[in-house]
């Protein structure tokens, strides 16, 4: 065999060896060192075992505290919560209302008798609101309007200027309403107040005036005026009165039909020998005081 032959078969020989050995040390490194997986495995196992050591520590701290300190008590709900919508509060127990609940009405009407000379019997209209503050106390503004007729005296000094007249009494007031017994069917309440009014008294005579109908027209009479006087005064009433309630089991409704009877006292001053417009000098005395009887309904 050549000598080349022999080279190539060395190098091949050489090739294998070193092949075999870089093998056997790979798998020599791989069986030694841990794995990746069995390290975090031990990581984990540390940590709980940590944890474990940790919360022991913090059971025994918590059990000594609970041994130190006693439980705490149960929240009590403040006074301002116990008064909240659906919490007990308002009257009764029942849901607290607000004040959109607490406003109460009237509408009335009935006539009036004159304790005064310088008015007579008539009629008069009363319209109001105002707050209920509790079941036995509320406050109105009230609007009323009056018409009387004069007395026949008075219109007789006008030497027959004047064959009629009437007093208009306008006023808006402030008047209180205790109720004695809210809760009853049937009960009674007392009311007054004051505020301010107005007064005119007008001279009438009949006038010529044409009426029409479907058919025809023709010349009729009416009252017209010839003088008046007016005036801008304080006033106050006082009275009382008996009222229904309408529904309501247990006595909790606020609608009730009532009847009462107030006395009044307008503050009008004196008119001595004045003319009205031009009509012959008449007198009418201070003050202008009637005793209005109302009809009506509250709610």
């Amino acid at each position: 065999m050549s000598y080349t032959f022999w080279m190539r078969l060395a190098r091949c020989a050489g090739l294998a060896a070193a092949v075999v050995l870089f093998t056997c040390y790979v798998a020599n490194a791989q069986s030694t060192a841990p794995s990746q997986d069995q390290a975090s495995s031990g990581q984990a196992s540390s940590s709980q075992a940590s944890d474990t050591s940790y919360s022991s520590s913090q059971s025994g701290t918590a059990q000594v505290a609970e041994l130190a300190l006693p439980e705490a008590p149960a929240p009590r709900p403040s006074a301002a919560a116990s008064g909240q919508y659906g919490n007990g509060g308002g009257n009764g127990g029942g849901e607290k209302k607000g004040i959109f609940h607490r406003l109460t009405f009237e509408a009335g009407g009935g006539f009036n008798a004159p304790i005064s000379s310088s008015v007579t019997y008539g009629f008069n209209l009363t319209v109001g609101g105002g707050v209920r503050f509790d079941p036995h106390f509320s406050t109105l503004i009230e609007y009323q309007f009056l018409d009387d007729k004069l007395p026949g005296a008075l219109i007789a000094e006008t030497n027959g200027e004047a064959t009629g007249g009437n007093a208009h009494i306008w006023s808006f007031t402030v008047d209180p309403v205790v109720d004695l017994a809210p809760k009853a069917t049937n009960d009674v309440y007392v009311t007054g107040g004051g505020g301010f009014y107005r007064k005119v008294t007008t001279f009438t005579f009949p006038m010529a005036q044409e009426f029409c109908t479907y058919f025809t027209c023709g010349i009729g009479y009416v009252p017209g005026t010839v003088g008046h006087f007016s005036s801008n005064q304080g006033g106050f009433n006082v009275g009382g009165g008996f009222q229904h309630r309408l529904g309501g089991m247990y006595g909790e409704s606020t609608t009730a039909l009532f009847a009462e009877v107030r006395y009044l006292d307008v503050l009008s001053p004196a008119i001595v020998g004045k003319s009205a417009n031009g009509l012959p000098p008449v007198t009418i005395d201070k003050d202008t005081k009637v005793l209005p009887i109302s009809f009506g309904v509250r709610w």
